[in-house]
């Protein structure tokens, strides 16, 4: 494989079929019943030479209480590889794209949620749990977060603050 390949893009559109095809879950997450806010920022890898998408990250700004402060933070999400495709590092490099568009939209911090079986993955790319119940919007009220939530620096010693957590909007 050619570093072409591996060239993150920002997506005007795209269509995660083409990475997942017509599975139903696509982020095995549907179990949980939550509402989900769509991203706003997308970026993505194509191969080549065909321009099938093999991997996506979405970002969207969010506000966020840590502590009874407010502040936002840069939510990503909708992290995909193509399966015949894992093991490449089109993760990191889809990863490290998203968080290099990241760091224009202004907040300190980003935040995930994923599964537990993938944790590990986002450790390796420089991520950290974050230890505290995340309270999220849902449209029944505020519901604490299930899936394991991690936290990742988007300036040069930012830090996560102490206390309760709050998602003041719909999870990403």
């Amino acid at each position: 494989m050619t570093d072409h390949q591996n060239t993150v893009v920002p997506l005007e559109s795209y269509d995660l079929a083409e990475i997942f095809g017509d599975t139903q879950d696509t982020f095995g997450v549907a179990a949980l019943g939550f509402t989900w806010r769509p991203k706003e920022h997308h970026v993505g890898i194509r191969d080549e030479p065909d321009g099938r998408l093999v991997a996506h990250a979405g970002l969207v700004v969010l506000p966020l209480s840590v502590g009874g402060l407010r502040t936002d933070v840069v939510g990503l999400g909708g992290v995909a590889v193509a399966a015949d495709r894992r093991g490449t590092g089109l993760a990191r490099a889809v990863v490290d794209g998203a968080l290099a568009r990241a760091r224009g939209l202004g907040p300190h911090l980003a935040i995930l949620f994923c599964r537990p079986d993938v944790a590990g993955l986002y450790a390796r790319l420089g991520w950290h749990p974050l230890e505290v119940p995340v309270e999220v919007e849902q449209p029944a009220g505020p519901t604490v977060m299930p899936l394991r939530t991690m936290w990742f620096p988007l300036r040069e010693g930012a830090q996560w603050p102490e206390g309760a957590v709050r998602l003041h909007s719909l999870p990403m």
